[in-house]
């Protein structure tokens, strides 16, 4: 199969739990190519799960995962991964170069060690995210907003078609937010694919094309303008719902007692 016809994603049936515990059920979805896609739905409804099933880092109890028409095992190099900032050992000594010089490992291979070509590379996505000036600055010595920045710039050395990042712009600085949102617009020119789990109601309409609201199941999934709607929220988190306007920048959720 030609990689580059197929659906960059595509779920079927996926079900995952913790304990006995349900935490995604039945969930089936092809996203789209070149779409900044935001996964939106409250504490516990499985945003972070459906990326680590997808990816192979959690058993699932059923369904599939395809990655332009292939397993994941097949794909790795076709797809970057930014996890949640709190599920990384931020002590270890190590200097923001290496991290990003790591995601170019995916290209070449299990003996070869990276060289100039890779160093050079690391550097220009370090520069994209503004942080060439640290690139010997130990991780551990970094803002929060830095080191998703770091993170960001290796995401981008490993040159995907398919990107999965875990709450990127939470606890970082309105300047780092900006360049996020302004590296996600870069990729989406490039025809790259984005699924981002987010917690910030009041951007979704700016940041993203399309929406998938999940509550252990899929509620709904497509372009932003037809599915984040009062609505479909309401059924998503339950209870009342008050949306504010993005100059206060933020969403308040209340469970209507």
């Amino acid at each position: 199969m030609n990689t580059m016809k197929a659906t960059p994603l595509t779920v079927n049936d996926l079900s995952v739990a913790y304990q006995k515990k349900p935490v995604l059920r039945g969930v089936s979805f092809q996203a789209p190519e070149g779409k900044l896609i935001g996964i939106v739905g409250p504490n516990g409804a499985g945003k972070s799960t459906l990326i680590k099933a997808a990816l192979g880092l959690i058993p699932k109890l059923s369904g599939d995962v395809s990655i332009y028409g292939k397993p994941y095992r097949d794909q790795r190099r076709l797809v970057g991964y930014v996890p949640q900032r709190e599920s990384v050992d931020w002590d270890f000594p190590t200097n923001a170069l290496d991290v990003v010089t790591m995601g170019r490992y995916g290209h070449l291979g299990w003996f070869r060690r990276p060289g100039a070509a890779e160093k050079r590379i690391a550097m220009d996505c370090l520069a994209k995210v503004g942080m060439a000036e640290y690139a010997d600055r130990q991780i551990s010595q970094l803002s929060g907003g830095q080191q998703q920045r770091i993170f960001l710039a290796r995401a981008l050395a490993q040159d995907a078609k398919l990107y999965f990042m875990d709450e990127p712009f939470v606890g970082v600085d309105a300047a780092t937010e900006k360049a996020i949102i302004t590296l996600l617009n870069e990729l989406k020119t490039q025809g790259k694919t984005v699924l981002v789990v987010h917690h910030d109601l009041a951007t979704v309409k700016e940041y993203f094309d399309w929406v998938m609201l999940l509550n252990v199941r899929l509620i709904d999934f497509g372009p932003t303008e037809r599915t984040f709607t009062a609505d479909k929220l309401q059924e998503t988190y339950g209870g009342r719902l008050t949306l504010l306007d993005r100059d206060h920048a933020t969403a308040a959720l209340t469970d209507g007692r």
